[in-house]
């Protein structure tokens, strides 16, 4: 994988060597000069990794949560830091949605998720849990994670 390009149809391909190759015979600006090719083909590398580092940033996740594994009459608690004693800054009723989701960290990571057994996994996420920075009804906090799944938003 070289770089994109977009089709007619606005969809993202994948240029391979070979392709810059025929566009370099093929294209008008085949009589440019070897230094403007290769500054030309440097612009579709360095846009290729833009658009591809953009494309990653948006995959982390999904855009919002809704609570689960909350008991009626309780709450979920939206803290100032990611820790279980960090300030209360809010309080999340337990069938609350639309939890926007703005970065996690902790948690299992997908070796950690393939390799452990259950309690393997059970004990590394009690030494590493999973908190999710949220915003919910104009307040921002960190919630424990596994009080989270991923939700839409009416």
């Amino acid at each position: 994988m070289v770089g994109y390009r977009a089709d007619e149809m606005n969809k993202c391909l994948f240029l391979t060597p070979g392709d810059i190759k025929i566009m370099q015979r093929h294209h008008p600006s085949s009589r440019l000069g070897r230094r403007q090719r290769s500054v030309t083909i440097l612009g579709l590398l360095l846009s290729a990794a833009f658009f591809s580092a953009a494309l990653m940033a948006e995959a982390d996740g999904p855009d919002h949560f809704r609570v689960v594994k909350v008991a009626e009459g309780d709450v979920l608690n939206l803290r100032a830091e990611p820790t279980a004693t960090g300030r209360k800054v809010g309080e999340i009723p337990p069938n609350a949605s639309c939890l926007r989701n703005l970065g996690c960290r902790g948690g299992l990571t997908f070796k950690e998720f393939s390799t452990l057994n259950p309690e393997q996994r059970a004990e590394r996420e009690r030494q590493n849990p999973r908190w999710c920075k949220v915003e919910y009804r104009g307040v921002t906090g960190w919630v424990a994670g596994q009080f989270l799944a991923e939700g839409g938003c009416p």
